[in-house]
C-alpha cells in the first residue's frame, strides 16, 4: 500500500491504524511516521489523535521523573493565568493531554476556580488525567473535544489557556485562536513556542515538525488586544522555546466570576444536558456518550437518540 494513500478510505485508515501501532512498538516517533504515511506536511487531526493515544502515559511518567521540574513550569503558568482569575471563576485548559499542568497549576494559583476543566483529542490521555487528578488531590472535569469544535457556549469560561498544545496544527492558526476567543470571557493565555523568537535551530525544528508561526499577527488580526509577548524564563527545551501569549477579550475581570461553563453539541451548537452516561441535546436529539467519566464530545461520537429525552 503507498502511504500517500493511507487516509483515502475505510481500509486504508484500518491499515495506517494498526501500521501506526507497529511502528509505535519497534520504537519509532508516532507523529514522524503518520506525516510520512499520510503525505501530509502538517498534522491532521487524526494523525494527532493516534500518535497522542498511543503516547499515553509518557506525561505523567515524565512528571513523577521531574517533579521539581513540573512544579517550576506549573508555578511560572500560574503566575501568568493570576492577573485573569476572577474568585469563584472558571477556567479551561486546551489540549490537557494527563492533566500533570493542569494538576499543577490548580494546586498553586492562589484565586482557586469554581469551575475547573480540561479537554483532549485522545481519551487515553484523559483517562490518565482523571487518574492523576485523584493523586494529587485535585479536582477538574475532563472531556474529549476537537480544538476546531469546542463544545462549550461562547464567552462561558473566564480563562482559557494553552501549554504546548496549539503547536502542532502549524497553518491552522487562525481556527485555533479564533475558537479559544470565542469561549473566553476575560482572557486568553497561550503558552507555545514563538517561531518569531527562536533561534534558527529552533525554527528549522519547529518548521518540520510543521509547528504554529505568526501567533501574534493572526491574533490582532483577529481583533485581540495582546497584553504580553515574550520567551518564558524556564523553557524545558531550548530547541522548542515556550514562549506567552496574553489575549485580553474586553475589559480586565470584575470580582465576581461569571455563570458556570456551559455545554454546547459541537456539531449543532445546541445546548447539552448532562443527564448521567451522556450528554444530551434535546432540540437536536444527539447524545454524547460518558466513558469512564470521561465525556465524548467530538462530532465523531454524537449519537442519534431523540428517545433519550422522553
Amino acid at each position: 500500500m503507498d502511504h500517500g494513500d493511507a487516509v483515502k478510505n475505510r481500509g486504508d485508515l484500518r491499515a495506517l491504524i494498526l501500521e501506526v501501532r507497529a511502528a509505535y512498538a519497534r520504537g519509532e516517533n508516532a507523529m514522524e511516521f503518520l506525516r510520512k504515511a499520510t503525505g501530509d506536511a502538517s498534522n491532521s487531526v487524526v494523525s494527532t489523535l493516534l500518535a497522542y493515544d498511543l503516547q499515553a502515559g509518557s506525561y505523567v511518567a515524565g512528571a513523577r521523573a521531574n517533579p521539581q521540574g513540573r512544579e517550576r513550569w506549573c508555578g511560572q503558568l500560574a503566575q501568568l493565568l493570576a492577573p485573569y482569575m476572577p474568585a469563584q471563576g472558571s477556567i479551561l485548559e486546551v489540549g490537557c493531554g494527563e492533566a500533570t499542568t493542569l494538576a499543577g497549576v490548580l494546586k498553586v494559583l492562589g484565586t482557586v476556580p469554581q469551575h475547573a476543566l480540561g479537554f483532549d483529542i485522545s481519551w487515553s490521555r484523559c483517562s490518565e488525567g482523571l487518574a492523576w487528578l485523584t493523586e494529587n488531590d485535585v479536582t477538574a472535569r475532563l472531556f474529549v473535544a476537537d480544538l476546531f469544535e469546542i463544545p462549550l457556549e461562547d464567552s462561558s469560561v473566564d480563562v482559557v489557556y494553552t501549554s504546548h498544545s496549539l503547536e502542532p496544527n502549524g497553518g491552522r492558526e487562525e481556527q485555533a485562536i479564533a475558537e479559544l476567543l470565542r469561549l473566553a470571557r476575560h482572557a486568553v493565555v497561550l503558552v507555545e513556542p514563538i517561531y518569531e523568537l527562536a533561534s534558527p535551530a529552533a525554527q528549522a525544528r519547529m518548521t518540520h515538525h510543521g509547528y504554529v508561526r505568526g501567533l501574534r499577527q493572526t491574533a490582532e488580526r483577529l481583533g485581540a488586544t495582546v497584553k504580553d509577548y515574550r520567551l518564558l524564563e524556564h523553557i524545558e527545551n531550548p530547541l522548542n522555546p515556550s514562549g506567552v501569549l496574553v489575549l485580553e477579550k474586553g475589559n480586565r475581570p470584575a470580582q465576581a466570576a461569571g455563570p458556570a461553563p456551559a455545554w454546547r453539541c459541537p456539531l449543532t451548537a445546541t445546548p447539552l444536558t448532562d443527564v448521567g452516561d451522556a450528554l444530551f441535546s434535546k432540540d437536536s436529539g444527539l447524545a454524547y456518550p460518558v466513558l469512564r467519566g470521561v465525556p465524548l464530545l467530538t462530532t465523531a461520537h454524537g449519537v442519534v437518540a431523540s428517545k433519550l429525552g422522553v
